[in-house]
Parts: C-alpha cells; structure tokens; sequence
C-alpha cells in the first residue's frame, strides 16, 4: 500500500533547500494538493499545529512526519515525501529534517496499514540512510519498493 502511495508522483527532491519549515511543509504537500487528496486548508492545519504543539511531527534523525485531522480537508488517504538537501531546522536548529512526509488520512483507522508500512521503513535504519543519500526521485521510489517486497 505504501508503494502504492508514495511514487513517482508524490516524491520530491530540493537539493538547494534554503527555505524555512512552513515553506517544507508547503512544498512537500504540492502533490497531494495535485492529485486531489487534499485542500489548501489541510496544510495550513498542518503548519498551525505545529505552531501550537512544537516540534513534535520530528519522528526521527532527519524525519518529519506531517499531518492534521481529516476534518481540515483531506479527501483521501495520501502520502507525500519531500526530500532536502541541506536540512530545514523544524522551529529550531535542535530539529534538522531531510526527509518530510506528508499524510492524510479520512478517518482514525483506514491508514493504519500505510502507518505501519512507513514504521517499518523508517525503523530500518539502513533504509533510512539510504533515502538520506539518494539523489534522485526513482532511487528513493527502489527504496520504498524494496522495502515492501520485504514485507511480503
């Protein structure tokens, strides 16, 4: 399922980031903003959250994982990935990220899979690095596949 959602289409890389974490967030949303999966709302929701809850979408070295309630504009279930180059500071310098996920989910359960399928990835400290170190849109698309055929 994730595969399914993080491709071609929802991957981004910026290998000349100089922008703030609000812009981050921003960029990284454009192609769930494309395909319809959510409205211009929903990422200011994001970014609002944030401003209110600190830095707490940092799940890991390097990682954001973005988000709101389904109420804010999510049409269905999505996943982004923006990957900068060099790290945007998430509210502070203490919170360095490269790799900003986006997800919106309809409800409170039919995500869980795609949850699941990102934790494992991202609890792969292997996989992670080499996500970190891709320079090109179709070798983070091998990682994630890789990742999924593994799990079958």
């Amino acid at each position: 399922m994730l595969s399914d959602l993080l491709n071609k289409d929802t991957i981004q890389i910026d290998n000349n980031a100089h922008m703030n974490w609000e812009d981050a967030i921003r960029k990284a949303a454009i192609p769930l903003l494309k395909n319809k999966s959510i409205e211009d709302k929903y990422v200011e929701a994001m970014i609002n959250s944030v401003k209110e809850n600190g830095p707490y979408i940092n799940i890991g070295q390097d990682v954001a994982f973005a988000h709101s309630r389904p109420e804010n504009g999510v049409n269905k279930i999505a996943v982004s990935l923006l990957k900068t180059y060099p790290a945007v500071n998430l509210v502070n310098e203490n919170h360095k990220i490269k790799l900003w996920f986006v997800l919106s989910a309809v409800d409170n359960n039919s995500h869980l899979k795609v949850i699941q399928q990102l934790a494992e990835l991202l609890g792969n400290e292997e996989k992670v690095n080499s996500m970190l170190s891709a320079e090109s849109v179709d070798e983070l698309v091998n990682i994630i596949d890789s990742n999924n055929k593994e799990e079958r």
